[in-house]
Formats: C-alpha cells, structure tokens, sequence
C-alpha cells in the first residue's frame, strides 16, 4: 500500500482500490494519504467462492482420491525466494521436504498435494519443477493446477503446510490446520493482519520427524481468530459489491438481475498413483485382519514410522486381549508379538509394474498395476498375472486393480482371485499386500473366501470379500 506501487507523479494509479475489509482503508490512509479517496470495500471474491462450495468438499476429496480414513495434506507456497518452496536452491525446504513426507507418511493414512504459485512455473518452467519432484510424485504426491485446482484442495484438506502466502492464509480463515514451513516477516506490513498470522501461527519443525507433528497439528487444533475475521467484512456480498462498483466507474445503471460468482467447478478424477517402490509392513492382529502400513520409497526406516505403524494396533490389541494368554506376551515384548506367537511386524516389497527402478520391480513380492479390466494391450487381468508371475520369478502375488475397490490377483501357487472392497476403501493394492501377507502367515485360503479379509490402516477398517475365480473341480461321475 506505499506510494512507489500506487501513485504516478503524486495520483492514483487506480479510481477505485478494492479492499475486503475496513482494517485495510485504515492503513491506506496511514501508508499512502493521497490514495486513501479511491478506497472500494467490496469484499473478496475469491473467498466468496469458497464459501459457496464448502458443502461440496467430499466431492473435492474424492476427485483427490482421498480414501477412508486418510488425511490430505496439502503444501503451498508463494512465489519468493523466502517462501516454502525457495528460489530453486539446494537449500530450499519444500523439494527436500516431499521426499521425506512420502517417505515417512503411511501411504494409505495420507494424501499428499501441492500448490505452486503459477509464477513458480512461469519462472523455472514445468519441466523443471517436475524435475525437483520427481521423487516426490513417484510417490504419490499430486501436483495441482495453480489456475483452477487449488481452492477445491483448501476445501478437502485436513492440513495445509504453508508460508505467508494468500493460499494459506484463505486456509487458515477456512479454519483448516495450518503450519508454516515457512514465516519470513520482511516484506510485510508489520500491522497487517497476514503478519500477525505469521507471527503467530504454528510452525512445522523439519529437524524433528514429520508424522507426529502433522498429526499433532490436526487434533490439537485451535482455529487463529484473525484470519476468518479480516479476510472480508462481507461475506457472499462481493458480487453485488462489485458489480455496482464497476458499473458505476462506467456510468450506466446496472442489469435487473442478480450478480453471480461463477461455482467452483468439480475437478478432474485424480487419485494416487504410486510410482516408487513401497516397503509394506504388515501386523497381523487376529484371524484374517492384517495391519498394513505402506511407505513410498524411504530413505530409511525411522523408528518413528515402524512405531507408528504398530502402535495403534497394538494399543488395541493389548486392550483386547487383557484377560487373554496372549496379552502378557505382547505386553512384554513391547508389541512385536502377535496371536499365535507370531512376530508382529512382516515387511515386504510391492511395486507397480511400470516403476522406473527395475531392479525393485525384480525383487518385489507384490507387483501392482491400474487398468480397465478389458483393456485390449494388456489381456485379460488373469492373463496379465500369469504374465507378470512368469517375467518376475521373486513375484509372489501379482494384482491387477480395475476399479476403485476392485482388483484380481494372481498368487505364485496358482490362486486366482478378486478382491472387493467399498470404493472409498483403501488402496486395492493394499488389499493384495495384506493378502500376500496373510496368505505367507499361513491363513488358509478356504478360510479367507468363506469369511473375507479385515485390512485395517490408521483410521479405518476395511472388509475385503475374496472371491476364489478359479472354476470348481469337476466331479467324477
């Protein structure tokens, strides 16, 4: 609001400044008294819009791929070199930062998505910021659309790391959780409303491991009064507000009928896609329930993330079984046993088939890819599998996944089966790890097609019918 960006040898620029909010054409007149007269409160419609479409966030979460019980967590930055996502360094936060999240956040407990300013784009060019995070993607993060995708992501969004820009700021008065990865204070004005947000907003440590502060951030969360309270004075008015403003400037009356925000439009289906090996782990905490939790391609394995991937279940677990033989036993090997004296925790491998590392594709236990089930090039999905299992000896169980809850699956002894679940549960690739899992424990397969399997991941509990396909033995007549 200074002089040097409003005025032209001592004049407006402009007739009109729209401000949202009367805390605006306050510091107006303090910064810049001779453009105080052109102030227009006319209330912000960008804001507007959101409110208007706040009732369809499940439909944004599914367009998303959010499944049940995952958390999106969304990442946003402006357009600085002080901002989240930096000016390109090797010192930046955010290109550093998305590995590690979709390295130590369980796949299926969180959704992962960025928001770069289109000046970002513009400014390295699309190639190049695909380049910085290309890991990141491969592990499932989505890269949204600056222009058009990025208000339906705030509306979904259980999180949003952020920094001092206008994206994060609208989260913050949506009454999302908000961190701040980054919080440069110069530049702005120190009374403005967006620096008392950033002066006082929580920040995201990225010295400390990631889980726990997300989750943290998410349950412990105390909407900031400021940002609702000062991003528009008039709420669903700005389109009145603007249009009779803008007639007025031309004179001339303005039409009979009502001015109109155009509505947030459904974005395009986009659910996951994970690119990059994951280590599975697997717990199996009763007859036919397996524990997963999957991680995209780590760096390492934190103690923090093998913890969290067991705690929940084992809490129960312990809790359930208190007056049973084996509840001393877990109690006492701090949760690495399981029923049947079995240890807790069993990792293996699952890749899709098309991953670019292909030596973790001919090591992997599950190999995993998305398709229509009459897709022509790749034959039926019984036929895929035989396929798969024949190219990738160390493939123990190959699955083919052609509809949100649906997948066939091949297993090395010759099973053939098909998975189904509701479509907003989790991956179906999930699914056939946690079958690959139960079948190596050793749970009979006439047990599973007669009672179906229980996947449970952080937040959510899965039945998952399993369908033996194979035709029935003739009988002798």
């Amino acid at each position: 609001m200074s002089g040097e960006w409003l005025l032209v040898d001592g004049a407006p620029i402009a007739d009109a400044m729209v401000l949202s909010h009367p805390e605006q054409a306050a510091r107006l007149r303090a910064a810049c008294p001779p453009a105080a007269h052109t102030a227009a409160l006319a209330g912000d419609p960008c804001f507007d819009r959101l409110l208007a479409a706040r009732s369809h966030r499940e439909r944004f979460r599914r367009a998303l791929g959010v499944r049940s019980g995952q958390r999106l967590v969304v990442l946003n930055s402006t357009w600085n070199p002080e901002s989240l996502f930096g000016d390109g360094g090797g010192e930046d936060l955010l290109p550093a930062l998305l590995p590690r999240l979709t390295g130590e956040l369980p796949a299926d407990d969180f959704r992962l998505a960025a928001v770069l300013h289109p000046n970002i784009w513009l400014g390295h060019g699309p190639g190049q910021v695909k380049a910085w995070l290309d890991r990141a993607r491969r592990g499932g993060l989505a890269l949204l659309d600056p222009l058009e995708g990025w208000r339906q992501a705030l509306l979904a969004a259980d999180l949003v790391i952020g920094d001092h820009g206008s994206v994060t700021y609208y989260a913050a008065a949506l009454g999302t959780p908000v961190l701040l990865g980054a919080a440069p204070l110069d530049g702005l004005d120190p009374t403005s409303p967006v620096a008392d947000f950033v002066r006082t907003a929580p920040r995201l440590d990225p010295r400390r491991p990631l889980r726990r502060q997300l989750e943290a951030a998410i349950t412990g969360h105390r909407p900031l009064p400021g940002p609702a309270e000062l991003t528009t004075s008039v709420p669903d008015k700005s389109a009145d507000l603007l249009r009779a403003l803008f007639y007025e400037l031309i004179g001339i009356a303005e039409p009979d009928w009502p001015a109109l925000l155009d509505p947030l439009p459904l974005p395009p289906y986009e659910p996951p896609q994970h690119a990059a090996p994951l280590h599975v782990l697997t717990l199996l905490t009763g007859e036919r329930e397996v524990t997963i939790r999957r991680f995209a391609e780590p760096s390492h394995e934190p103690d923090e993330a093998l913890d969290g991937a067991l705690e929940d279940v084992v809490g129960g677990a312990v809790e359930g079984m208190a007056e049973g033989p084996i509840a001393g036993d877990v109690a006492a090997s701090g949760g690495r046993t399981g029923r049947c004296g079995r240890e807790a925790e069993e990792a293996h491998t699952a890749v899709h088939e098309d991953a670019t590392d292909r030596e973790a594709v001919a090591t992997a236990d599950v190999i995993f890819r998305y398709g229509a089930a009459d897709d022509p090039r790749l034959g039926p999905p019984e036929v895929w599998g035989t396929e798969v299992l024949a190219q990738w000896p160390n493939c123990a169980l190959a699955a083919y996944i052609s509809e949100p809850g649906v997948c066939t699956v091949r297993t090395r002894a010759g099973d053939v089966l098909r998975l189904t679940a509701e479509p907003s549960a989790a991956d179906p690739a999930a699914h056939a790890s946690a079958l690959h899992a139960a079948l190596a424990a050793g749970t009979p397969l006439p047990d599973l097609t007669a009672h179906g399997l229980t996947v449970r991941t952080a937040r959510a509990t899965h039945a998952v019918q399993v369908t033996d396909l194979r035709p029935p033995p003739r009988t002798p007549r």
